[in-house]
């Protein structure tokens, strides 16, 4: 049987592992400026900036995603 297949952004948000992650509060609140700023989600912004760090820590998997 074929997996189902999702529509939507939120289908693809669904099946995505979600991680908790705490930040010291002046990180925090740099976040929160930086997402507001950018009109975009705190969640935006750290996928974001795991994206670049994983990127340049292993360069060869910088284009995992499709970009």
């Amino acid at each position: 049987m074929p997996p189902k297949k999702h529509r939507g952004r939120k289908a693809l948000y669904a099946v995505m592992p979600r991680a908790s992650v705490s930040f010291p509060p002046e990180i925090y609140k740099t976040v929160k400026d930086l997402a507001q700023k950018k009109k975009v989600s705190i969640a935006w912004v750290v996928r974001e900036a795991v994206e670049k760090y994983v990127a340049d820590q292993w360069p060869l998997f910088s284009n995992a995603k499709g970009s």
